[in-house]
């Protein structure tokens, strides 16, 4: 019992301080051990002194008997509340991050249809351009081949004018001009 006192005076300071004074405990009534705390369990979240269900404190030595009851209890009601607070905080974030993944999905079918839109205007545009560079190529081979007739004509009538210098061959090379033209 006397090394109960001096583990306790340890832990909870000076039990004695009352002889200091010049009484014993026996002299005022007080019981040694009522200052001295029951020992909390490994792990307790706070220091503080919660009341208990029958609204005494958990130090109290009348309610020995419920105190492990109480703890585990407030411990119990303590951890499902911070579970709740967790899994409220879980739902606002997974309802948030929900939020945020609509809205990326409404901003890129936006940007989607805006693109989609700008290519068909780029295609429109390049099926134009394709369409008229077919339409100049041919063209192209058109007017080539009228000008390959023309400088055909032109090298004919030159031949004529040449042949005509000549008074010898004046009927050989007009009759043979336009079967060269034709």
């Amino acid at each position: 019992m006397l090394s109960d006192v001096f583990s306790a005076e340890n832990v909870h300071g000076d039990l004695f301080s009352d002889f200091e004074n010049g009484f014993t405990p026996w002299d005022i009534g007080v019981d040694l051990y009522s200052d001295i705390q029951s020992p909390k369990p490994v792990g307790s979240s706070s220091g503080s002194e919660e009341p208990t269900g029958n609204g005494t404190n958990s130090n109290s030595c009348s309610v020995d008997q419920n105190l492990p009851v109480s703890v585990i209890d407030e411990r119990k009601r303590r951890r499902m509340l911070s579970n709740r607070e967790s899994a409220r905080r879980s739902r606002m974030r997974k309802q948030k991050h929900l939020e945020n993944l609509r809205n990326q999905v409404n901003r890129l079918r936006l940007e989607n249809r805006e693109l989609t839109s700008r290519f068909q205007i780029v295609f429109y545009h390049y099926r134009r351009v394709c369409t008229d560079n077919d339409r100049l190529r041919s063209e192209h081979s058109m007017l080539r081949k009228r000008l390959s007739e023309i400088r055909q004509i032109l090298v004919f009538r030159q031949l004529q004018q040449f042949s005509s210098a000549w008074p010898c061959n004046t009927t050989l090379a007009t009759e043979q001009i336009p079967s060269l033209i034709a």
